[in-house]
């Protein structure tokens, strides 16, 4: 599958290639620390990933890391899991998120936007002092470095402040989404066991109020470490008993005081679950993500202070981190808190016009709902400000590349990025200075040696093989929360070729050196860029007494589309009536989360196993994306292999 004489979509201009940063950025380290000054950013990234340790020391010079005590050396292991970077160095995050405060107080760091897409600016010198204030008043509850921070927030500046107060004081973060039920919040803080709990009494989204005060104090029930609440009302309730007021915590006039801690100190805790078990608790670090989102947002995303900055994005996915990490390049964010789609399905196009947004980020599946429902952006709104429009969450198709640039702009930058949750970052995507074919991502991150592999661990060119990055990277977990001993964190990534990160996507590094996503080759559920793991789908069902069993499978289409069936095993004499179909679906929409609401509920005979018991989610896809049942599964590993019959009749009438 040679791509090699394909022409591009998108060219940039000589003019624009001079301007990039990573253009400045590539001559300074020519000068400085021996990058190639020629080869463009071929040349680039094969210096980043051979001098992986001369890189990262210029990556930290350019944007002027603060240690505030220098480190020992860049990289004091190199072995994966376990690489140890910048040790014997400190630093704080929140005090360069919050650089721009001091030269640029009275312009815009954030920009609210609510449905009724009016934007709301918070200046630096506003989001400094409640920042300081905030951080002030958690010294004062008694929060310590390496204590946990809960948020179950909507993305809105609340959310932001909180955030960067808890860094601050060196506190590690975690938050979840309100429309987030209350076991799926649970099994994610219960793991971390926070002692403060921001929360909201409620959220709009849709034109609607949604209440959350029920799941509040049930999560102040089921959380016994925390030792204070604070209320945001959202929706103008009273702070319910004993909890502490928002107000009355970020009023102060406080200048922020940054504790300064070591280069692996925690941030945050994000989740991304597996197929069993509970979701995993992923500890990544604040130097690491520091050095990483630096490298990320200013040279391949571009961006710097006269940027504004808007991805569509939940507090319960790693976007909202990237998004926020905005703020680090002196850029402006733009917060928006509601639905993707209202009032209409443009509505986040109205959203970009009206804040000018110049980096608008959105999920492949809103391009395709656009393309499908007859959007036209460019004739509808003044898009002139955006120069980029990324996607991520799923691979997005070349209709959907074909349609931005016949719908926005035939000059604009399309950067489909594609990452993880358990990196906090971009793997490949956005690079300025190259050029865009229809459903390529445009090359490998800098840093980052990412490779096609086959299963004997020898690297492809134009065949699909599994997405490997073989040198470590500093915003890899640190560890995982609760995994003592780092077993789950090994064989999360580490299993299947020892000492080599394996995702678990399937990619085509093609021979010019842009890189095609296949979509997920493990079962996680990838639902919107939001990645929830099938045991908190079975969970939910099967509390139900008319649910004996249940198998939820997701698929990735080749429109761009996700089809999540979930497969009902029946209690007997029970029947999937309307009634039922509707308890079901109530139950994941308001345990789990409204995103995971199956798109089918089918009955089916049986659910099959292997011989250990394990519900073989992988094969079944593979089923129902056409493989034959002797390539999708080991016969004898099954528990009742007649089961299958049902998954490869389905896939023939689908097909």
């Amino acid at each position: 599958m040679s791509t090699a004489n394909a022409l591009p979509l998108w060219q940039p201009d000589p003019e624009r290639i001079a301007r990039a940063r990573i253009t400045e950025f590539q001559s300074w380290a020519a000068r400085h620390h021996g990058a190639p000054a020629e080869g463009g950013y071929a040349a680039l990234h094969r210096w980043s990933v051979e001098e992986l340790e001369t890189f990262w020391t210029a990556v930290a010079q350019w944007f002027d890391v603060r240690f505030s005590t220098p480190p020992d050396r860049v990289l004091a292991d190199r072995s994966m899991p376990g690489a140890q970077w910048f040790p014997g160095a400190t630093l704080n995050y929140a005090e360069h998120a919050l650089r721009a405060a001091a030269d640029r107080p009275d312009a815009p760091a954030l920009l609210h936007v609510d449905e009724t897409h009016e934007p709301r600016p918070v200046t630096w010198a506003e989001l400094s002092r409640q920042v300081g204030s905030l951080a002030a008043e958690l010294r004062a509850l008694g929060v310590r470095p390496g204590d946990r921070v809960s948020g179950y927030l909507p993305n809105v500046p609340q959310a932001v402040v909180a955030f960067l107060a808890t860094a601050a004081v060196g506190g590690v973060w975690t938050s979840c989404a309100p429309d987030f039920g209350a076991r799926s919040v649970l099994d994610r803080f219960q793991q971390v066991e926070p002692v403060v709990l921001f929360t909201v009494d409620g959220y709009r989204y849709g034109g609607k109020e949604h209440d959350r005060r029920d799941v509040v104090a049930e999560l102040r029930r089921e959380l016994p470490t925390l030792r204070a609440v604070v209320h945001i009302p959202l929706l103008g309730t009273d702070a319910p008993d004993g909890a502490l007021d928002w107000s009355s915590l970020t009023s102060a006039d406080t200048e922020p005081v940054f504790d300064q801690v070591p280069f692996d100190h925690p941030l945050w805790v994000l989740y991304s679950s597996g197929t069993t078990g509970l979701p995993k608790a992923i500890v990544q670090s604040q130097g690491g993500i520091l050095l990483e989102h630096l490298k990320q947002l200013g040279l391949h995303c571009d961006l710097g202070p006269e940027d504004r900055f808007f991805w569509y994005t939940s507090t319960g996915w790693m976007m909202w981190n990237f998004l926020v990490s905005g703020l680090l390049t002196g850029t402006t964010i733009v917060l928006y808190d509601g639905s993707p789609g209202y009032p209409d399905t443009a509505a986040q196009w109205r959203i970009a016009e009206r804040t000018g947004a110049t980096l608008y980020g959105t999920s492949a599946a809103y391009v395709m709902a656009c393309r499908k429902a007859g959007v036209h952006p460019a004739r509808d709104f003044d898009l002139s400000a955006v120069q980029c429009v990324a996607t991520t969450g799923s691979p997005l198709p070349p209709d959907g590349f074909q349609w931005l640039h016949d719908e926005v702009r035939d000059d604009l930058w399309i950067a489909s990025v594609s990452g993880g949750t358990d990196v906090c970052s971009c793997f490949a995507g956005a690079v300025p200075t190259l050029p865009v074919h229809v459903g390529e991502l445009q090359a490998p991150c800098l840093g980052t040696d990412l490779q096609s592999w086959d299963p004997a661990g020898r690297p492809l060119t134009d065949e699909v093989g599994e997405l490997v990055v073989t040198n470590p990277m500093p915003s890899m977990p640190v560890h995982f929360w609760n995994d003592p001993d780092g077993s789950r964190y090994h064989d999360s990534y580490f299993d299947v070729y020892p000492g080599v990160w394996r995702h678990g996507d399937w990619i085509t590094v093609t021979s010019r050196g842009s890189v095609i996503i296949h979509g997920r080759s493990d079962s996680t559920l990838n639902r919107q860029g939001v990645r929830m793991g099938s045991a908190d789908i079975y969970e939910a069902v099967e509390r139900l007494p008319e649910i004996r069993e249940s198998l939820v499978i997701g698929i990735e289409q080749p429109d761009g589309g996700y089809w999540m069936p979930l497969f009902v095993h029946l209690a007997p004499g029970a029947t999937l009536d309307d009634a039922l179909l509707d308890r079901i679906k109530q139950t994941i929409r308001r345990e789990v989360s409204p995103r995971h609401v199956p798109d089918e509920v089918i009955e089916v005979p049986g659910i099959p196993h292997t011989l250990t018991g394990k519900r073989i989610e992988v094969p079944v896809k593979r089923l129902l994306q056409g493989t034959p049942l002797e390539k999708a599964v080991n016969p004898g590993s099954i528990d009742d292999l007649g089961l299958l019959a049902f998954y490869e009749d389905l896939a023939r009438k689908r097909a």
